[in-house]
């Protein structure tokens, strides 16, 4: 190495280790004016509806002007308590997260006004098979079997009891499994949240018929309007195979079409047409004959006929 790149080697590691000697010592000066307080974080994942104890939390030195209203700060304001939803590893807990102390399990997720109520029937499996997991929606469908002559329904009808119910549990699991899949022949009950109302509607259909659960899609709240279906409904019926997708279809082609519209120059506006010839007047051919009767001049007119064309 020539003397020259070594003295420029040499210079620029005298110049970087006294920038980063400088930007350490500027940091440790501005770290020490930062003002940082103790937050409680969770140690570990911890599912819904864990009771929080000592060993799943630990704190953590955040910036105090960075610390959210509602954080626990201390580990004993946080044990004893069960957690409403997930959390995640070193996520801080909020007050707003964690049930009253003392409250724990199942019911420490249950709001005030709502209730728990558990749909035990082996039908469960028949509708969603294994793929309702705590935290979904669905829909609650009562069917009743009668006799053909008790009404006229025609021996049964079904209909859509409650909508967009949230599921507390699927037998004792109040979180769904890492394959997020619940074996069907495992299935034995499903706990629904539901107002007080709700769960009267519940327990009637649950003893004078039969229950199923239909998925719904988590952000689809709005509600139905579906009539019951009776076996006079569908007994003889025969519906042509659904094809929701034209419809789509169609909204994607009138998009397409509108913007195509919008899009497209102006075209240029055609000239007025040309006013009509105004029509000749029609001559009728005449012939005049002059006659002499002696001292008598006279004329006779004759009209002629008209050839068409």
């Amino acid at each position: 190495m020539s003397p020259r790149s070594l003295a420029m080697v040499v210079l620029a590691l005298i110049f970087g280790g006294s920038a980063a000697l400088g930007v350490r010592q500027y940091l440790g000066q501005y770290a020490g004016q930062v003002e940082s307080v103790p937050v409680i974080v969770a140690v570990n994942d911890i599912p819904r509806g864990m009771l929080i104890s000592s060993d799943l939390v630990k704190t953590r030195n955040y910036p105090k002007d960075l610390v959210p209203a509602g954080t626990i700060l201390k580990t004993e304001d946080a044990v004893e308590r069960s957690t409403y939803g997930p959390l995640m590893k070193d996520e801080p807990l909020f007050e707003s997260k964690l049930s009253p102390k003392g409250q724990r399990g199942l019911a420490s997720l249950v709001p005030k006004g709502m209730r728990a109520f558990t749909i035990t029937t082996p039908t469960l499996t028949a509708g969603v098979a294994g793929f309702i997991l705590p935290g979904n929606k669905v829909d609650v469908l009562l069917t009743v079997s009668n006799t053909p002559s008790a009404d006229m329904t025609g021996g049964g009808s079904t209909t859509t009891l409650l909508q967009h119910v949230e599921i507390l549990a699927v037998d004792q699991r109040m979180e769904a499994p890492a394959d997020n899949k619940v074996k069907a022949e495992e299935l034995r009950s499903v706990t629904l949240l539901v107002t007080p109302d709700q769960a009267a509607k519940l327990d009637l259909g649950q003893n004078k018929g039969t229950l199923h659960l239909s998925l719904r899609n988590p952000e689809d709240d709005l509600a139905a309007k579906v009539r019951p279906a009776t076996v006079n409904d569908i007994q003889f019926l025969q519906e042509p195979p659904g094809r929701p997708w034209d419809d789509r279809a169609k909204d994607v082609l009138k998009s397409f079409g509108d913007a195509l519209a919008k899009a497209r120059p102006p075209q240029p506006t055609p000239p007025p047409p040309p006013p009509p010839a105004e029509a000749k007047p029609k001559v009728t051919p005449e012939l005049i004959i002059r006659t002499i009767r002696g001292n008598h001049e006279g004329a006779v007119k004759i009209t002629l006929p008209v050839t068409p064309g």
